[in-house]
Order: structure tokens, then sequence, then C-alpha cells
């Protein structure tokens, strides 16, 4: 069972989960929608998807941190799920048949247009660096009893996100770029992400400290099952 030091968790739904669900889903979809974009940023080339993606990730340890690990988890997949219908959608708008006055059809498929290799690598990624995150702050917070938060947020993403940049560059481009070009693509989008969430602490602690308060809930999953496809608790 989980353990809460005030209150109890709601029964439906808050406004706030809706809210910070929403941003989670959010920002998952658009990084991958402007990920076909390299940027140039500190004379290192990345996706532009750096941007927003780690706001999933600390959209994630919001949830995780207040919520807990079980109610992480349904969001994790139902962010899984959104993201497979923006991308039946997308391939569906690319196979039908333009109208016979538009000549977009090669713009579409170069920006919106994705090979199998990725598309598996990007969904594998997800749900592996997601997971991660998630379990390693539920577990950081029952060891540190609830203290020390900035530990938790960036101990998990070091985990998470790296994780999530090794198994999507690894499943995405091994074997068609050298190895040493694949371990600093690693490495780079790695520290990229931590420092932005790192950067953020500050703001993630205002948030959590907020919804604390505001839905008197503080979960410990001291009996959570930690197994990514449990339906229950």
């Amino acid at each position: 069972m989980e353990r809460e030091t005030a209150g109890s968790s709601p029964q439906g739904h808050s406004r706030w989960f809706v809210i910070i669900t929403a941003i989670f889903i959010t920002s998952l979809v658009t990084a991958n929608i402007i990920a076909v974009k390299l940027i140039y940023v500190f004379g290192v080339v990345v996706p532009a998807a750096i941007i927003i993606f780690p706001i999933s990730y600390i959209a994630g340890d919001v949830l995780t941190e207040v919520y807990g690990y079980s109610k992480a988890r349904q969001v994790i997949w139902l962010g899984f799920f959104c993201n497979l219908i923006t991308v039946t959608a997308v391939w569906c708008g690319q196979m039908l048949p333009a109208a016979p006055f538009w000549h977009g059809q090669e713009a579409y498929e170069q920006i919106l247009g994705y090979t199998p290799r990725l598309l598996a690598a990007s969904f594998a990624a997800y749900l592996v660096g997601e997971f991660a995150n998630s379990l390693v702050l539920a577990k950081m917070k029952i060891a540190t009893k609830g203290r020390w938060l900035w530990t938790r947020t960036i101990g998990s993403t070091v985990v998470g996100q790296g994780l999530d940049s090794l198994v999507f560059i690894s499943l995405a481009f091994l074997g068609t770029v050298s190895l040493a070009s694949l371990a600093s693509i690693i490495v780079t989008q790695w520290l990229g992400k931590t420092l932005y969430e790192a950067a953020a602490t500050p703001l993630t602690y205002v948030v959590v400290n907020f919804l604390k308060r505001g839905e008197g809930i503080d979960v410990y999953d001291y009996d959570t099952s930690f197994n990514p496809l449990a339906v229950t608790k």
C-alpha cells in the first residue's frame, strides 16, 4: 500500500493532476514532431526536441513525487498511446492521396515522415527512460525519507535521460555512424537534458510544494508494485 504523509490519495483526478498530465503529454508529442530539425547550439548539433523534451521528465518527476509511482505509470502509458495515435494520424495523412493543386507532399514526408527504425527506437527509449526515471525517484524518496528533493529529481534524470539517449541513439543509428560519433551524440544529449532539468530544479520545488499543500497528499511508494505492466498498485 502507498503511504502518504498528509491527506489521502484522491479517488478521482484533481484539476492539477490533469494539468500536469496534459503538460507531460504535450511536451512528449511536440518533441517527437520537432525532433526532425537539427539545431546548432554552443557548437553542438542536437535535435530541436531538446528544447521541450526534458519538460516531460520534469512533469514526470512532479507526478511521481506528489502522486506516486502508480499514478505516474498510468500517465506514462497514456503518453505512449497518445503518441501512437499522433504517429498513426501523421502516417495516414501521408498515405492519403493529395489534392491535385497541393504540392506539399514531399515536404510533408520529409518533415513528418518516420522510418520504422526511428519509430521503434523512439518508443523503446521513451518507455525505458520514463519508467527508469519514475522508479529511481520513488525509490530515492523512500531512502531519503522525503528530504533533499533535488537529489531525487537530478538523480532520476541522470538515470532516465541517460537510458533514453542510449537506447534511442543506439537503436536508431547503430551501423550508420561510427561508434565514436555514436558515443559523442549519446553523451551530448544526456548531458544537455540533465543540465536542463538541473537548471529547472527551483521551479520543480515551487510546483511540488504547491501541489503537496494544495492537494494534501505526499505519496511514499512503500508497498507499490514497480512492475511497468501492473494494472494495480
